[in-house]
């Protein structure tokens, strides 16, 4: 919507033939990674503390940031062999972030998965505006150079959620709503966070019945949809025309965070104006997105 204030969302399975980052669609229940540096980052140890650091202190940041989504279990020679350490510094290590409850430790495996200490944390982090805090330059920066309205959307369980916007500069323009729901398989924010995750999640998510209707737009089709989302992955972009709200075109890129998608971040505006810039805004979007991957870090 537009002055006019409407919510995130965006629309249809058009894409321009803009060159972006091609993924792949990978199989098993990790969900697709943001490339070979995050699945570096996945994948193997951490560089070496620098020269200052507490050995302790960061002996356990590292055991901690070993828990992913590829990896949510370790047991004590696994961990390890993974940071080079003695078994004993390892167990020491895990014992000590039990204690403090960022692990739990399953009595009858001996493994290690993580904590009610990370829950609350992450609580605080979500409640304090982590995440959008750090891409407000981004966001701000794709606001200059397109003069649209940027939106960085996360997901939230079969939908995506509006977690930070600025507006468009022009008198008819469209303005999110910080806060905002909007269904996972209605617009291009949304392709760009569901595509990244496996059938088997995307078909519990969305479940067998046809999918809600805004327009003659919306894909309410699951196999349809995960038909976008194999383009979606192919391309690393993804270009929407009216599927929520008929009257906008939006360009959306997915975010990573530790080789895993976080969020998609989003250039929407009038349909007339982006559809005719699409490939100009394909391009910043992509270059926003990597940027945002590298300040969420690994």
């Amino acid at each position: 919507m537009f002055e006019a204030h409407g919510t995130t969302a965006e629309d249809s399975a058009t894409r321009p033939d803009v060159p972006g980052p091609a993924r792949s669609d990978e199989s098993g229940p990790a969900r697709s990674t943001g490339g070979p540096a995050a699945e570096a980052s996945a994948d193997e140890a951490p560089a070496p503390a620098r020269p200052g650091v507490l050995q302790g202190a960061d002996r356990a940041l590292l055991a901690l940031l070993s828990f992913t989504e590829r990896r949510p279990e370790w047991g004590v020679s696994e961990m390890a062999r993974r940071h080079g350490w003695d078994k004993a510094v390892a167990q020491r290590v895990l014992t000590t972030l039990v204690s403090r409850s960022f692990l739990s430790c399953d009595p009858a495996t001996r493994r290690y998965r993580l904590g009610p200490a990370v829950s609350r944390l992450a609580r605080v982090g979500e409640h304090s505006g982590v995440l959008p805090s750090l891409v407000r330059p981004i966001l701000a920066g794709l606001l200059r150079e397109t003069g649209e309205s940027v939106v960085l959307n996360v997901p939230q369980g079969a939908g995506y959620r509006c977690a930070a916007a600025v507006d468009g500069t022009g008198p008819v323009r469209y303005t999110a709503i910080i806060g905002a729901v909007i269904p996972g398989h209605a617009g291009a924010s949304g392709h760009a966070i569901f595509a990244q995750y496996p059938e088997a999640e995307l078909r519990l998510l969305f479940g067998a019945a046809p999918l809600q209707s805004f327009n003659d737009r919306t894909v309410t089709d699951i196999d349809t949809l995960l038909g976008i989302y194999g383009e979606v992955r192919e391309r690393g972009y993804s270009v929407s025309h009216g599927e929520y709200d008929e009257a906008v075109t939006a360009v959306s890129a997915p975010v990573f965070q530790a080789g895993s998608v976080a969020a998609s971040l989003t250039v929407i505006g009038p349909a007339h104006r982006v559809t005719r810039e699409a490939g100009r805004l394909t391009a910043l979007v992509l270059e926003g997105a990597a940027q945002a991957t590298a300040a969420f870090g690994s």
